[in-house]
């Protein structure tokens, strides 16, 4: 099918209202933003193209602040096109199985999200239809590379191949930390140039450590651990892994760098005591602790900004910086996306393929999502046009409000001789059900001093590999 050529030109003028907006430690968005789209903004939008005969379903999951976007720029691509769009949003929660529901149905939505990890199991059953054909070259070339290899997949590999999604957004975790706390305690802050090597970190969280009320009882710590989002920093600064290179077997047991990376982790709390023990976070999580100015050190997610810029939410002065290294010398830790997919058994491919390039690059849709007319950030632009150019004037110059080193966050999405943003080995496996059994075998027995990580390791390696092993066969099945 000849390749379209889709233009879209918009100049808007939106007014927003103050919000909040957080992840939770669970991964689901816990605070929604009230953003307030002025309904009479002047906007030109314009998409080459007649879809009057399209009748599109686009299904996400948003917080009100992003569905507020997004139905502002699909009544635009209506009232230019014609076509007819009905807009279903959920919670994150919930996505998945109303997702699972439309498949079971066979019933499929024109438009819906699929994350990197979910690429390869989707094409292979026949859900996703490959965008080459559909996105001009030249909106891809803008990508951030990161995503755009993080949508390909040949038939049997992810990163190369067709394309089958256009990023919602692209994110990192980042480390944060609580300015008003080093004040205090009288320490230099972080040098994002020079990340501190895990010894340092430990120093600086032990400083950090204190009884503030004379009550007996510690009530500030260092930094706080969640296992499901800050052992990547750890595992993969020591030059750990989870799976061999064809990501078939799990190799934790034996394997000296991720289990000297997982004690570590382990000992920030029952050795060093510079976290909440486990009984404590369950109590009350880290998360909830940090916003509290009970934590000097907390990861942070390019969606956290808007939420630590608000005062009402994080009344402290803080800063980005860089998670400690391992053995390795480089700082790293997970990036992130979810896409705008097309179905495969769509009847309106050029349309759905209209609206989702709207939707993921749109110019004036992103500068509403990266704080640029609303000076609250909850993504960094997906188009490195912007993101590198206008975006980054704008936070340097405080128009975008934004913790002090941004350049943090630049450096692990484009990579850096110190700093490496990576997408996880879940992203190249059928499913993650492998990292579930990790996640839930009773680690917190490591954090309580009761078990090694060694122990942990020789203990879960054989759980985590017949997980694999049933996805792998899942995949074969599927091929």
């Amino acid at each position: 099918m000849k390749k379209r050529i889709i233009s879209i030109m918009m100049a808007t003028a939106l007014v927003a209202a103050p919000f909040t907006s957080y992840a939770a430690e669970d991964g689901s968005d816990d605070v929604g933003a009230q953003i307030t789209v002025d309904e009479n903004a002047t906007q030109d939008v314009t998409v080459s193209g007649d879809y009057s005969d399209a009748d599109l379903t686009v299904f996400i999951y948003a917080q009100d602040h992003e569905k507020a976007v997004y139905q502002s720029l699909i009544d635009k691509f209506t009232e230019s096109t014609g076509a007819k769009v009905t807009f279903e949003v959920s919670t994150a929660d919930e996505y998945g199985q109303k997702l699972l529901a439309y498949k079971s149905a066979g019933d499929m939505p024109d438009i819906f999200y699929v994350g990197p990890d979910g690429i390869a199991s989707n094409v292979d059953d026949g859900y996703l239809l490959p965008l080459d054909d559909y996105v001009p070259e030249e909106t891809v070339a803008d990508l951030w590379p990161a995503i755009a290899t993080a949508y390909r997949y040949d038939g049997s590999e992810v990163g190369t191949g067709s394309l089958y999604c256009l990023p919602k957004d692209l994110s990192t975790f980042a480390f944060a930390y609580n300015k008003t706390l080093f004040d205090e305690a009288g320490i230099d802050y972080p040098d994002p140039e020079n990340p501190y090597t895990w010894d340092e970190f430990v120093e600086v969280c032990k400083q950090l450590t204190v009884d503030k009320d004379g009550d007996g009882e510690i009530d500030q710590w260092g930094t706080a651990n969640a296992l499901q989002w800050a052992l990547d920093a750890f595992v993969y600064t020591n030059g750990g892994h989870f799976l061999n290179e064809d990501y078939t077997q799990v190799v934790i047991d034996g394997q000296q760098e991720f289990i000297d990376a997982l004690q570590f982790f382990a000992d920030l709390t029952c050795k060093y005591g510079v976290t909440p023990t486990y009984e404590q976070d369950v109590a009350l999580g880290g998360y909830q602790r940090w916003l509290a100015g009970q934590i000097g050190f907390y990861a942070c997610g390019t969606w956290d900004v808007a939420a630590f810029m608000d005062e009402n939410t994080f009344p402290y002065e803080w800063g980005l910086c860089a998670w400690p290294v391992g053995s390795t010398g480089v700082s790293m830790t997970r990036n992130g996306s979810v896409g705008f997919a097309v179905s495969a058994d769509t009847e309106f491919p050029e349309a759905s393929a209209a609206l989702i390039t709207m939707l993921s690059t749109d110019l004036e849709g992103q500068r509403v999502l990266s704080g640029e007319t609303t000076g609250s950030s909850i993504q960094i632009p997906n188009t490195m046009s912007y993101a590198k150019g206008d975006y980054l004037a704008k936070v340097q110059d405080g128009t975008i409000p934004y913790g002090d080193n941004v350049d943090v966050i630049f450096n692990y999405i484009e990579g850096t001789d110190k700093y490496k943003g990576i997408f996880v080995e879940t992203t190249y496996t059928y499913n993650a059900d492998w990292w579930t059994e990790f996640l839930n075998g009773g680690y917190e027995y490591m954090l309580q001093g009761e078990e090694t990580a060694a122990e942990y390791c020789e203990r879960m390696q054989p759980i985590m590999q017949d997980a694999l092993d049933n996805a792998i066969a899942m995949k074969e099945a599927a091929q």
